[in-house]
């Protein structure tokens, strides 16, 4: 009898891995859905979305792969937040509800969360979320001049989308009346819907094909082997308090992120007091996203093997004083949140950093350089004449910071994982030329292993006319730091190719005739730069990523400019 029970506890088990990895894949198909059909250009070639299934009492069981780290982990949290409003004793089939409130969403009104109930047999066996980063939401647009939410945009409280099937057109003519880009975000909103939709059919599908009364067991076990997954985790890791902080340029005046990292038994606690008090602008973080990028930058580290949902995340405690930039309370302005919110792994990684060197990166650019271009009447300082108006946001990045054993990659957004949207699109959507766009030579911190190095681009308008620019930049000031005697990247640069300097944050105008000129970070470097092997200088210099000068001044490495080195040269000067 015990032989048979124990074959029949490991029969079970390969049976709920097995529900497990298709439940895995129902949810990927969901966020390739809303890829697919988005109009925008943040979530069809960016892939700024999250795309998740939660069990009825709002419990994340499984994310997409796609997405990004401050969309789905915020997310997590997010869906109880509808079930505290509409009970699932209140939804009917064919309902579908959503937010952009950013206490209770991603963190900025620019993201909207959709949450759909998924019903079987006259029940509801879950429900799936999904978010996407919409072009416009009306007030001053996507930057960080706000001084408060209500400047923002028009915040939409968790209300049905659709009810009984049939979609909310009041809802939706309020959001198009309130936007710069009607058809586009409504586009997102209708792909949203198909989303979670995909998303419900396919997890009723697999239920029928495996015969599943409830995804409850299944729910248990994934949650359950996750928390067990991380405990163990972090059981090999000494025990203690930890602690870092890292400067960031701000907006009127610098930044303080304070972390205090303590490791237990069992838990990572990482406490945020000791930063700075929030900002009079727009880049203060919800605690959401907090939490959000905050884990994220723990989980790339211990327990980055353990599926992402309620289990893995509960061994995470995230806490930050209510009132500093971090925990940001309404009606604080906070758009640009991913500037300060995004740094966060980079504070988080400095602690791991004292009792794991060997997987924790050095700096990176880390907050997106994705500069909002608009253009029309009352937008530019000047007169914008007959040209065709337009508001874009292009998303692009400078270098992530040296990898243990590897270089930081070069113009690779990390933490947020989005991709560069492509020139050719940008161009097509709006009145713009992008003239240049190539990596930055020498931005990448000098290391044993280099930092990314980040990229410049210039733009200007297509019909002559004067744009702005929103910027939401950091890293112009304080540059990304390398780690055990790396150097560090190179700080970026806003300005117009005549040599006018711009600020890293606000809204200014590009005059008639002039080219934006944008310069991005490059990443921390890792180790001594005299430890790097020349031939990896030698391919640098020869790809145009390192100079024949900072080859010989950071490297102490004679080489020419197709690559090719003098070796005996070299080792006369490093001895030396």
């Amino acid at each position: 009898m015990s032989g048979s029970h124990s074959k029949t506890n490991v029969l079970d088990r390969i049976g709920m891995q097995i529900q497990w990895n298709r439940l895995l894949s129902v949810v990927e198909e969901q966020a390739q859905t809303l890829i697919r059909t988005a109009f925008s250009t943040s979530a069809r070639e960016a892939g700024d979305i999250s795309a998740g299934v939660y069990d009825p009492s709002g419990r994340m069981l499984a994310q997409a792969v796609t997405g990004t780290p401050g969309h789905v982990n915020a997310m997590a949290a997010s869906v109880r937040h509808f079930i505290e409003k509409f009970p699932l004793e209140t939804m009917s089939e064919g309902d579908v509800f959503l937010t952009n409130d950013p206490w209770l969403g991603t963190g900025h009104l620019n993201d909207f969360t959709v949450v759909t109930p998924t019903w079987r047999d006259g029940e509801i066996v879950a429900l799936f979320a999904c978010t996407t980063h919409v072009a416009d939401i009306g007030g001053r647009g996507f930057g960080a001049d706000g001084r408060q939410c209500y400047e923002e945009g028009i915040n939409i409280p968790i209300m049905r989308l659709a009810e009984g099937g049939r979609m909310n057109r009041t809802v939706l003519d309020i959001i198009a009346a309130n936007n710069r880009n009607p058809i586009e975000v409504e586009g997102d909103l209708y792909s949203l819907v198909a989303c979670n939709d995909v998303g419900s059919r396919r997890l009723v599908a697999m239920m029928d094909e495996f015969e599943m009364a409830s995804i409850e067991p299944l729910a248990e076990h994934i949650i359950t082997s996750s928390r067990k997954g991380m405990a163990d985790e972090i059981a090999k890791l000494p025990k203690g308090v930890y602690k870092n902080s890292m400067r960031i340029d701000g907006y009127e005046k610098h930044i303080d992120i304070v972390a205090t990292m303590t490791i237990t038994d069992d838990t990572i606690e990482v406490d945020f007091s000791g930063t700075s008090p929030v900002s009079g602008y727009g880049i203060n973080v919800p605690m959401t996203y907090t939490e959000a990028y905050a884990s994220f930058g723990v989980r790339c580290v211990v327990g980055n093997r353990v599926p992402n949902n309620a289990g893995s995340l509960e061994a995470v405690k995230i806490t930050a004083p209510s009132g500093c930039i971090l925990n940001a309370p309404h009606p604080a302005a906070v758009t640009a949140r991913h500037v300060t919110g995004q740094m966060l792994p980079d504070v988080v990684l400095g602690c791991l950093h004292q009792i794991a060197p060997e997987r924790s990166p050095a700096e990176g650019t880390s907050c997106l350089w994705n500069p909002v271009l608009m253009g029309g009447h009352g937008v530019v300082d000047g007169e914008y004449g007959q040209a065709r108006p337009f508001a874009i946001n292009v998303f692009h990045t400078g270098g992530a910071g040296a990898r243990p054993e590897k270089d930081g990659l070069d113009a690779t957004a990390f933490p947020s994982g989005v991709r560069n949207t492509p020139v050719e699109v940008n161009e097509t959507i709006a009145p713009l030329v992008f003239w240049k766009k190539e990596y930055r030579p020498d931005s990448g911190g000098a290391g044993r292993y280099r930092g990314g190095v980040g990229q410049i681009m210039e733009i200007e308008h297509a019909q002559g006319a004067p744009f702005a620019i929103s910027s939401m930049f950091d890293r112009v000031i304080h540059p990304p730091r390398g780690r055990d005697g790396g150097g560090s990247g190179a700080v970026g640069t806003i300005g117009l190719q005549s040599g006018q300097v711009l600020n890293g944050k606000g809204r200014q105008t590009v005059p008639s005739g002039e080219r934006l000129v944008l310069q991005m970070p490059g990443g921390g470097g890792l180790g001594e730069a005299t430890a790097r092997d020349p031939a990896a200088i030698s391919r640098d210099v020869a790809n145009g990523l390192v100079t024949v000068e900072a080859a010989l001044d950071q490297y102490k490495v004679v080489v020419d400019a197709d690559g090719k080195i003098d070796a005996e040269a070299t080792t006369a000067l490093r001895r030396n």
